[in-house]
């Protein structure tokens, strides 16, 4: 499977985006769905990640309640919307892939086999 991520850009802090990751070569129904992110000269950090129907959700502390995660299969596209920025929110974003046939926490980078090329979110404040 291959991830293509988009919609990072440079907003101030309180503003909103919306990330995207499209999913080609499979079926987007057969994997969990996540995006973590990586601040530099941080390890990468998982934000939040949504099962195969869209019914589960979780996320990081830090962004509970500001962020949401959802997806669309029909479009083979998982969403992160973004409210409320902060300047600690910047980093790059990454979406991830896994078979829903692996086991596993679904937090940590090791979870994760798939993975996109990343979208650049700075918050300025």
């Amino acid at each position: 499977v291959q991830l293509q991520a988009s919609g990072g850009g440079l907003v101030q802090a309180g503003d909103s985006l919306r990330l995207s990751c499209t999913l080609s070569g499979h079926t987007s129904s057969e994997y969990h769905l996540a995006w973590f992110r990586q601040a530099p000269k941080t390890k990468r950090e998982f934000v939040a990640r949504i099962s195969e129907t869209g019914r589960n959700t979780f996320y990081i502390y830090s962004v509970e309640g500001r962020f949401t995660i959802s997806r669309d299969n029909a479009k083979n596209t998982v969403y992160l919307q973004m409210h409320n920025l902060q300047p600690e929110d910047s980093a790059i974003y990454y979406c991830a892939a896994q078979s829903t046939t692996a086991t596993g926490s679904l937090v940590l980078v090791t979870d994760f086999n798939c993975w996109g090329q990343g979208t650049l979110v700075t918050v300025s404040s």
